[in-house]
């Protein structure tokens, strides 16, 4: 089957959380500077470089598109792919209210964003990879659930719906 490509389009929100986080984070080491002691200890170095390496590590876990390629789906990130094979997936489903009172397990939550695990009272616990809540598609597999947020949720719905026995 050839492949189909989907862009993850960012929401007004995550544009906003992820501005204004990259802010802070790059001017938290800036600040410490100003205040920098004739001779850092390890503790402010350490302070020093964490804010830019959250930032870097949101940057890398960034989502930035899809693809249905092989039997396999792709996230696209900056510089490298998760591959999640689709030969067990039940059925896909478009549903802009899949992730609301979602709260986050372990993950992140806005930093170029929404990825990793998360739980509500409709989906209970799922892995997600997204970027715009409005636009989710829900992967329902045996024994996990992802969601995912391409540009045509309708259409990456029908597409994987293909892939189900």
């Amino acid at each position: 089957m050839p492949s189909a490509v989907f862009q993850a389009p960012w929401s007004r929100q995550l544009k906003i959380i992820s501005t204004i986080s990259a802010a802070l984070l790059l001017a938290i080491p800036l600040f410490l500077m100003t205040k920098a002691p004739p001779t850092p200890s390890l503790l402010f170095s350490i302070a020093l470089a964490l804010p830019p390496a959250i930032l870097l590590l949101g940057a890398l876990f960034m989502v930035r598109g899809y693809v249905i390629q092989n039997n396999n789906l792709f996230v696209l990130r900056l510089g490298w792919r998760t591959r999640i094979p689709l030969q067990d997936l039940r059925n896909a489903s478009a549903d802009p209210s899949a992730m609301q009172g979602s709260i986050r397990i372990f993950g992140n939550s806005g930093l170029f964003g929404y990825t990793g695990l998360f739980q509500n009272k409709k989906l209970g616990r799922y892995r997600a990879f997204a970027t715009d809540h409005d636009q989710a598609v829900v992967l329902n597999f045996p024994t996990k659930t992802l969601v995912i947020t391409p540009d045509r949720p309708e259409r990456m719905a029908e597409i994987l719906n293909r892939h189900t026995s």
